[in-house]
């Protein structure tokens, strides 16, 4: 007789580009009692997650819900349906979730121009400006990423959203790494399309996508000329799941909705801008510590999210040696660069429940003493004593 696999998965201190930590609240919920996807009891439980969807984006649109799948989904989901065949698209791209957007508008059939900043710099408003006035004719959509994952860069929002709507072009906010953790502002900001995930600052298990469309946005929706080339994604058709007509369209993910309840509802009670300065307050505080151990922060000063940090790996330490040694250790998980940044880079995340003080402490004592053992003379005691004047 075959034995049974042994499931044990260990206990991590997640503190890479997501997952994050989930708040036992959060993981208890998903033991909850499986309902069916048009009882009645869930159907409120989906009603309330719009509610607080729409307080924790900032936006009072009808059209606010989550698409079944990760951030990605989310993505897909406002590319393929805002772009149909002959658009034009102005993609903003300083890293490799930018570029992903850009890919998704080109499999749309959009007619796209890429905007390039360095990976570690924000997009620059006035090359946006420059690529709409350029594009040979009307622009249908400009999309930026807010926080980039791949970069730990914070592009503002407020000039490309103005730039877009001066030019009678709709805007795409990718806010994957940043909902819950950096002011998100759908409605201030003038945004067409919001999207987000589950796994970073919300701190629930990856699944399920937040995302909200604007008025302007839905119109442009429903006038297009031939159908969204996903079905599964298809907003319309999700719209109609979400809302009072309950039309069924696909089984949704029971569990991760009452996860995303959960941390929802976690997430107001701590109040966001409570949860704003808590991840701006540790985060600032990693940043200047790493700089005090002797290390060089990879993003431009001023634009970086205090929920990811990007740290130069120096000269002469192998980055899998000590990304395998944090693990190994002390249990924590850090993640490499990715695209452009593979094995250049570490990515620091403080997002959720991982941003904690104790958390700030226990990365920059292990990563310090891994990298005195690979020869680069980390300076552990500077770096625990700036970090601690910035939580005090």
């Amino acid at each position: 007789m075959t034995a049974t696999p042994a499931f044990n998965p260990p206990t991590r201190v997640l503190m890479g580009p997501g997952p994050s930590g989930a708040n036992p609240r959060v993981l208890r919920a998903m033991t909850a009692p499986l309902l069916g996807h048009l009882d009645p009891e869930f159907l409120r439980i989906m009603d309330d997650c719009r509610d607080m969807l729409r307080q924790v984006l900032r936006t009072s649109n009808q059209v606010t819900l989550a698409t079944p799948g990760t951030g990605t989904s989310g993505m897909e989901a406002a590319v393929m349906n805002l772009v149909a065949p002959g658009d034009r698209v102005v993609s903003g791209i300083c890293g490799y979730f930018g570029e992903r957007i850009a890919q998704m508008a080109e499999r749309a059939g959009g007619v796209v121009t890429r905007v390039n900043a360095a990976w570690g710099s924000p997009v620059d408003p006035a090359a946006i400006e420059a690529a709409v006035k350029n594009a040979g004719g009307p622009v249908k959509l400009v999309s930026m990423v807010h926080a980039e994952t791949s970069t730990g860069v914070q592009t503002p929002v407020e000039p490309i959203s103005r730039i877009a709507h001066e030019n009678g072009a709709l805007l795409l906010v990718d806010c994957v790494t940043s909902l819950g953790g950096v002011p998100v502002e759908a409605d201030a900001w003038g945004a067409d399309a919001v999207y987000s995930g589950t796994q970073k600052c919300l701190s629930a298990p990856p699944g399920v996508a937040p995302i909200t469309i604007s008025p302007a946005g839905w119109d442009a929706v429903r006038a297009r000329e031939v159908p969204s080339n996903t079905w599964y994604l298809d907003m319309q058709l999700l719209e109609a799941y979400w809302n009072d007509t309950r039309t069924y369209h696909h089984t949704a993910p029971i569990s991760m909705v009452y996860a995303l309840h959960e941390a929802l509802a976690l997430v107001l009670e701590e109040g966001l801008e409570n949860r704003w300065a808590r991840h701006e307050r540790n985060g600032r505080a990693l940043q200047v510590g790493l700089e005090a151990m002797g290390l060089v922060l990879h993003a431009d000063a001023g634009y970086r999210l205090p929920v990811l940090t990007t740290v130069r790996i120096p000269e002469g330490v192998n980055d899998a040696e000590v990304r395998g040694a944090l693990l190994k250790r002390h249990g924590i998980e850090v993640g490499g660069g990715l695209g452009d940044l593979r094995a250049k880079v570490w990515r620091i995340g403080l997002m959720g429940e991982s941003s904690s003080p104790g958390n700030v402490l226990l990365c920059l004592s292990a990563l310090g003493r891994i990298l005195r053992e690979q020869g680069f003379k980390a300076d552990v005691r500077a770096a625990v004593s700036a970090a601690e004047g910035r939580l005090s």
